[in-house]
């Protein structure tokens, strides 16, 4: 591709809240809302030719790292709204995206920032592709949906302890956990009573290490202040390896 039109780059998905995706106050689930970006990254990257078909054709499938998304306010049920993206910079090994999240009357409710990586099939080991570096990415690394990148979070040592397993209807079809079940997981760890009365402000997931089906993992949970903040870890049980971290500001 000679010459870009930086428009043709951005990505639009319309989309109504179902009641299969609200909680018990009828407000879009926050793991539902990272399937609404996760969704429309895909439609992106297939419109520019290098989604899930387009990057199988190296030998190579993206893997979801890190993101941070800031929510203004939770959309509800029958809400009619649109996420925004683009393909935004490269930052070592990392592809980042941003999106936008506007309601039907064009407000901001959210916004997020996130990076991915392309992995071999064969190696499961970062790879990059360049023929797809020059043609799409760093063209609109000066439009932010948000100002800094995905947060790196570190550990978290000590806290509450949580038990899941991963089954059958968690694993996607790169036969791992998929990105939003984590998400599933976090929330989980607090009260139905807490959940209703609070929803995110803030949330932030790393992807460490790709989790198979029937793993134990345990959730170390803590309380980083008293304003509402909690980072939280995700251990493999067998391994004693991180699998996922997470931080929730509500």
């Amino acid at each position: 591709m000679d010459k870009i039109n930086k428009n043709d780059l951005i990505s639009t998905l319309k989309f109504k809240v179902t009641s299969a995706e609200t909680d018990m106050e009828a407000r879009l689930r926050i793991g539902s809302l990272i399937n609404l970006l996760i969704q429309s990254a895909s439609h992106s990257a297939d419109s520019l030719g290098f989604g899930y078909e387009g990057l199988k054709k190296h030998n190579l499938f993206w893997v979801f790292s890190r993101l941070t998304i800031q929510i203004v306010r939770p959309l509800m049920w029958n809400d009619i709204a649109e996420v925004e993206t683009w393909p935004k910079d490269i930052v070592g090994l990392l592809y980042t995206r941003d999106f936008i999240i506007r309601d039907e009357g064009g407000d901001v409710v959210a916004k997020a920032a996130s990076a991915w990586l392309p992995i071999d099939v064969e190696t499961k080991r970062p790879k990059r592709k360049e023929s797809f570096d020059s043609a799409f990415f760093t063209f609109l690394k000066d439009k932010h949906a948000l100002k800094d990148p995905p947060e790196k979070l570190s550990g978290t040592p000590e806290g509450e302890i949580f038990k899941v397993k991963s089954t059958y209807f968690d694993i996607d079809l790169n036969k791992h956990v998929t990105s939003t079940r984590y998400i599933d997981w976090m929330m989980d760890t607090f009260s139905a009573d807490f959940l209703r009365k609070n929803y995110p402000k803030l949330l932030s997931i790393n992807y460490v290490k790709e989790t198979m089906p029937e793993t134990d993992i345990e959730i170390i949970k803590a309380s980083k202040n008293d304003k509402g903040e909690f980072l939280l870890d995700g251990v493999n049980s067998k391994t004693e390896k991180t699998s996922f971290r997470g931080k929730i500001i509500f």
